[in-house]
């Protein structure tokens, strides 16, 4: 039996209530692919070498990348934070500056955007094609569970390595500032760091750790459960790259201002 039309008017809120169940749906598996993961990470035995081998792709691989970035965002900050502090006598802040503006935001932002761009697409990428050639169905049919095998590694990996190349990012970025504000404008050595040392305390380097813990988790929750999910053929792989790429710079950047607005 089939059931009656709606009328014209009403149908606009069916759309929308049908779009309203798509979201939660999507949310739903969303979040019961992150348990079925942490569950997969607890349970063991723990699969050593694909967590040592997804270390060295997440993190080790990246490393040029984020030295790169580093350098030239610290440079950034630099020379535009010194111009804009001799507007006001005030060149002498220029150290704490840099270091604030990397440790609490820009060196944990960057940097997952940037492992995000070069490991996060690749890992939706190489499951993506496991899952199109019927590798991740062949590891089920041998009893073994593809979430311990290749998602939670990468998620224990993304965990890991995120807070250590933020690590990494800050202090070259750090240097980047120093070249540009002591060798280039003159301004004096023991002012960039000492001034540095007054002004940034625990707090705000485990607020910049905090946040690159929870964008690892986020980018290797979201790469491998696209990457788990794609569409057929190389069209499939290719959309579920570009959408996970793109959802984890977005949740990147949301959840930054929300973690940021709590923690103070």
């Amino acid at each position: 039996m089939t059931e009656p039309a709606l009328p014209l008017t009403l149908r606009p809120l069916e759309a929308l209530g049908r779009h309203a169940l798509d979201v939660v749906d999507a949310l739903g598996r969303f979040g019961a692919f992150l348990v079925e993961a942490l569950a997969a990470l607890l349970t063991p035995p723990f699969k050593l070498w694909a967590f040592l081998s997804r270390i060295v792709f997440v993190g080790y691989r990246s490393l040029l990348i984020i030295i790169l970035t580093g350098a030239f965002t610290g440079m950034v900050l630099g020379l535009q934070i010194f111009l804009t502090l001799s507007r006001f006598g005030s060149e002498a802040f220029l150290g704490p500056a840099v270091a604030l503006s990397l440790i609490r935001e820009l060196g944990p932002v960057l940097a997952a955007l940037m492992i995000t761009g070069r490991a996060g697409s690749a890992l939706t990428a190489e499951l993506g094609i496991m899952r199109i050639s019927e590798q991740i169905d062949a590891l089920t049919v041998m009893a073994l569970n593809p979430m311990r095998y290749l998602v939670a590694p990468a998620v224990l990996a993304g965990v890991v390595t995120f807070p250590l190349m933020t690590a990494i990012f800050d202090v070259v970025g750090i240097f980047g500032g120093y070249v540009v504000g002591v060798e280039l404008l003159g301004l004096s050595q023991g002012t960039y760091f000492g001034e540095m040392q007054t002004f940034v305390d625990m707090t705000d380097i485990m607020l910049g750790f905090w946040k690159s813990v929870s964008f690892g988790v986020i980018v290797t929750w979201v790469c491998t459960y696209k990457g788990f999910n794609v569409g057929h053929g190389a069209e499939g792989v290719a959309r579920a790259t570009t959408q996970a790429v793109v959802l984890s710079s977005v949740l990147i950047l949301v959840w930054d201002y929300f973690f940021g607005s709590v923690w103070k």
